[in-house]
């Protein structure tokens, strides 16, 4: 089995102009993610997906791989399965280029879905982590996901799901983590599939799969790091990697 990492990177960011090429300890945070990601070394293949020649550059001159996007695209996933339709892979793993804290475990959490799934009822997997604390529940810049009982993924939302009408409950609040295995089909399938309602009023990729009928397993980890979304989050990076 064949397994590549992509890492989309895109120059412009809404919250964060120009976050990727921010300094983080001395190297910039798309190069930070790179590598982590090539250090982890499960992949067969590492590359950066942008539409940035500055990005470009950082990852080819300081020695990695990278391929420049021939079109625009509304997300990640798009950008990657442009750059993997004619590649001869299986698992095409999505590391978000703000996760410079990308480590081993998780990502072996994710492909190991995979090895287990022998009839391919799974179409993608991805990571989830536990949160408590409300204000980041209630944060739509966090993701939040509800799963079936075999782990399954239901939703995904920027509002508190599910919605603690009855706070006696029990219910558990899990974080999305943006990293991402697909089938190579699955990924194609969705870079040829137009994008509905939910998905646009949401603003999350990973909707357009469940709309579309796809399963999405979610794997629980532990390891939350930290997600460079803001000026802020910049800072929290510094100082963890200190």
């Amino acid at each position: 089995m064949k397994i590549i990492s992509m890492i989309p990177a895109r120059y412009s960011a809404s919250r964060f102009p120009a976050k990727l090429m921010q300094d983080l300890a001395g190297k910039t945070v798309i190069l930070r993610t790179y590598e982590a990601t090539v250090a982890t070394k499960l992949f067969d293949e590492v590359y950066v997906v942008t539409d940035s020649t500055i990005i470009y550059d950082e990852i080819v001159t300081n020695g990695g791989k990278a391929i420049m996007s021939k079109k625009e695209h509304e997300s990640g996933s798009d950008r990657i399965a442009e750059a993997v339709e004619n590649l001869d892979v299986d698992i095409v793993v999505n590391v978000q280029g703000d996760e410079p804290f990308t480590e081993r475990e998780s990502l072996e959490k994710v492909l190991n879905a995979f090895k287990d799934d022998h009839n391919k009822q799974i179409d993608l997997a991805s990571l989830m982590v536990e949160i408590h604390d409300w204000e980041d529940i209630s944060n739509p810049n966090t993701v939040k996901v509800i799963v079936d009982q075999n782990n399954f993924a239901l939703y995904f939302s920027r509002s508190p799901i599910p919605y603690p009408r009855d706070k006696a409950a029990g219910a558990r609040y899990f974080k999305h983590k943006g990293i991402y295995a697909f089938r190579k089909q699955a990924l194609l399938d969705f870079y040829n599939l137009p994008m509905q309602f939910i998905e646009a009023t949401e603003k999350i990729e990973c909707i357009r799969y469940l709309e579309y009928g796809k399963r999405i397993k979610m794997v629980e980890t532990h390891v939350e790091g930290v997600e460079i979304d803001t000026p802020e989050d910049l800072e929290r990076a510094k100082r963890l990697w200190k």
